[in-house]
C-alpha cells in the first residue's frame, strides 16, 4: 500500500514537472511577443531582467538546498557568459522581428549548425543517417521562410545570428560542464550575474535609458507587471528543463520537446493571426519530420552504444 502511494506520488511530481515546463516554455514565447507587439519594451533590457530574475531564483533554490553552488574562476566562463547574452538577445530579436512560426522553425536549424561546429572544430563524427535527417530540417526552414508573407531581411539576420550563437553556446556549455565538473544549475548560477554585468555595460550603447522606449521611461503598470512575469516564467523554463532531464529519460524529454514545438506554432497562428500558406505548412511538416527522424536515430544509436559497452567483458 505504502509502495503504491510512493509510486503515485512520484507520478504526480513527474506530471507536475512536465506541466510546468510545458506551460512555461510556451508562455515565455507568447508573453515576450506580447511585450514587443503591445508595449515595445527594449529587447536587451528585457534580457537583463530575465538574467537578474534567473539568478535571484537560483539563489533562493540554493538557500533551499535544491543544489550546491561550486566556486568557479570567472576567467574560465567569460566567453560562455558573453555567448549567453548573445544567445538570449538574438533569439528575442528574432521573435520581435519575425512571425512565431518563422522564429520557431529557425530554432530548429540549431541542430545542423551544432553538428557542423562539432564536425569542423571538435573532429566529432556523425553517422550518414544523422546527416541525412538534416536535409528535411533545412529544407523545411527554407520553404517556410521563403513563403512567409512577413519575411524581412532584418528578422532573417537576427534569426541566423540567434542560431549561430545558440549553437556555440550549447556546444560550449557541454564542454564547460565536463571541464569544470559542474551541472547546469551550478554553471548558470555564476553565468547569469556575469552576463547581467556585461549587459549593464552594453545596454546604454544601444538602448535609451530615459524617455520613450527607455528602461526608466514612462512604462505603465501592466507593462512592468508583464515584464516581471516574463522574467519569472523564463526562470521556470530553466528550472523545469533541469528537473525533467534529471528525472525522466532522454526519450521523454525529446518527445515532449516536439509536442511543445507543435503547440507553440499553432498558438502563434491563433493568438497573433500569423498568416499560414500551404507551402509554409509543408515546410513545417518537413522540418518536424526531420526533427523526429533525428531524435529517433540519435536515441537508437545511444542505446546501441550502451548495449555494446554492457557486452564487453
Amino acid at each position: 500500500m505504502a509502495e503504491g502511494r510512493m509510486i503515485f506520488s512520484a507520478n504526480q511530481r513527474l506530471i507536475a514537472g512536465l506541466l510546468v515546463n510545458l506551460l512555461s516554455s510556451i508562455c515565455i514565447v507568447f508573453i515576450n511577443k506580447w511585450i514587443y507587439v503591445h508595449y515595445g519594451f527594449p529587447n536587451m533590457t528585457l534580457t537583463l531582467v530575465h538574467f537578474v530574475i534567473t539568478w535571484l531564483g537560483l539563489y533562493i533554490c540554493q538557500r533551499m538546498d535544491l543544489f550546491s553552488p561550486k566556486s568557479l574562476p570567472v576567467r574560465r566562463i567569460v566567453w560562455l557568459a558573453l555567448s549567453f547574452c548573445g544567445f538570449v538577445a538574438f533569439t528575442n530579436l528574432s521573435l520581435q522581428n519575425n512571425s512565431i512560426g518563422t522564429y520557431q522553425l529557425a530554432k530548429a536549424m540549431t541542430t545542423p549548425v551544432i553538428i557542423l561546429i562539432q564536425t569542423t572544430y571538435y573532429k566529432k563524427t556523425f553517422s550518414t543517417k544523422i546527416k541525412l535527417t538534416l536535409v528535411p530540417i533545412t529544407l523545411g526552414v527554407i520553404l517556410n521562410s521563403y513563403y512567409d508573407v512577413r519575411f524581412n531581411l532584418l528578422g532573417t539576420v537576427f534569426a541566423a545570428l540567434g542560431v549561430l550563437v545558440t549553437s556555440l553556446y550549447q556546444v560550449w556549455v557541454g564542454a564547460k560542464q565536463h571541464e569544470l565538473q559542474v551541472n547546469s544549475m551550478q554553471l548558470l548560477y555564476y553565468q547569469a550575474p556575469l552576463s547581467s554585468a556585461f549587459l549593464l555595460w552594453i545596454i546604454p550603447m544601444f538602448e535609451p535609458l530615459t524617455g520613450e522606449g527607455g528602461i526608466f521611461g514612462p512604462w505603465s503598470l501592466p507593462a512592468l507587471a508583464t515584464v516581471l512575469l516574463s522574467g519569472v516564467v523564463a526562470f521556470l523554463v530553466n528550472l523545469s528543463i533541469y528537473w525533467i532531464i534529471g528525472n525522466t529519460s532522454a526519450v521523454t524529454y525529446n518527445m515532449f520537446g516536439h509536442f511543445k514545438f507543435c503547440i507553440t506554432l499553432v498558438g502563434g497562428y491563433i493568438l497573433f493571426q500569423d498568416p499560414l500558406s500551404v507551402n509554409q505548412a509543408l515546410g513545417i511538416l518537413c522540418t518536424l519530420a526531420g526533427i523526429l527522424s533525428y531524435t529517433h536515430i540519435k536515441l537508437a544509436e545511444q542505446e546501441e552504444g550502451k548495449s555494446r559497452l554492457a557486452q564487453r567483458p
